[in-house]
């Protein structure tokens, strides 16, 4: 019996220290390659002690006014459509690792790159998953990496209530459209492309390089708000919003929307030029 609770004692400490050396592993950091910080509190991107202490060159997303804009749809389907353009100006690429923690979801860590080499990776809240696009497939694309809203607005002309939010809340991160090529650290060509349709990945990263922009037309699939919420004719906000739930560490949190005023009758229909 001695014997006996002397082998499963062994057992036990072998698969315990077998664990431990995993959860080691996993935190351990390749020299000159990559650093590994949990995101706490603040976000180090946006102090700069810490950011020159850590070499980083963080990215920044911001996203252009929406335009393209037209009306769509009839009855109780009224909708207003627009164009939107998400766009990295920061020092470095906004990039996410995602890894399979379910069928159609991923988790996603931030990678930024440091001056001289290699990055340091952040664990996030951010999500990736398999979004299914009609006639088109899955893609693996960032969940919450944007939304639509539309704002009612006061007699002075400032946001008082929000009417509606759009449907569509994942976008791939890409390199679609040269916005700024005189931008430092902007590669001349593309570095990311467009988000992976494979459903057997086990893992897939997605980013936007500094300079770059990723674009969806105002007919893309959900590209739109619904109106038939509107009870009276008037200007309102129409407001875009770039990592609306701050997944991703940018040098500065607060340029992240953009908003065009539009004129809709009462019943949602789109009259341009008239706010």
């Amino acid at each position: 019996m001695r014997l006996r609770n002397e082998v499963v004692l062994t057992l036990v400490v072998i698969l315990v220290c077998g664990i431990a050396g995993e959860a080691v592993a996993s935190w351990a950091v390749p020299s000159g390659h990559q650093d590994r910080h949990p995101v706490g509190k603040q976000n180090p991107c946006a102090v700069p002690k810490i950011r020159k202490e850590r070499g980083l060159l963080c990215p920044d997303l911001t996203i252009s006014q929406p335009y393209e804009l037209h009306g769509g749809g009839g009855g109780h389907r009224r909708i207003l459509r627009a164009t939107s353009s998400v766009n990295s100006v920061g020092r470095g690429p906004a990039e996410l690792h995602g890894r399979r923690n379910g069928w159609h979801t991923m988790q996603a860590s931030q990678r930024v790159r440091k001056k001289g080499g290699g990055f340091a990776r952040f664990h996030t809240k951010a999500k990736l998953h398999f979004k299914q696009i009609p006639g088109q497939g899955r893609y693996w694309k960032f969940h919450n990496a944007a939304r639509f809203e539309l704002w009612s607005l006061d007699r002075h002309g400032k946001r008082k209530r929000r009417v509606a939010v759009g449907p569509k809340v994942d976008y791939c991160l890409r390199d679609l459209e040269h916005t700024g090529p005189g931008r430092p650290h902007s590669p001349g060509g593309p570095v990311y492309p467009g988000c992976s349709q494979n459903p057997n990945r086990d893992s897939v990263t997605l980013g936007t390089s500094v300079g770059w922009s990723d674009i969806y037309p105002s007919t893309y699939h959900e590209q739109f708000i619904r109106t038939k919420n509107v009870s009276h004719a008037g200007c309102y906000s129409f407001v875009m919003i770039v990592d609306p739930t701050n997944k991703i560490l940018e040098l500065n949190e607060r340029n992240n929307a953009s908003s065009k005023k539009v004129f809709l009758t009462a019943g949602g229909r789109y009259r341009p030029g008239r706010c």
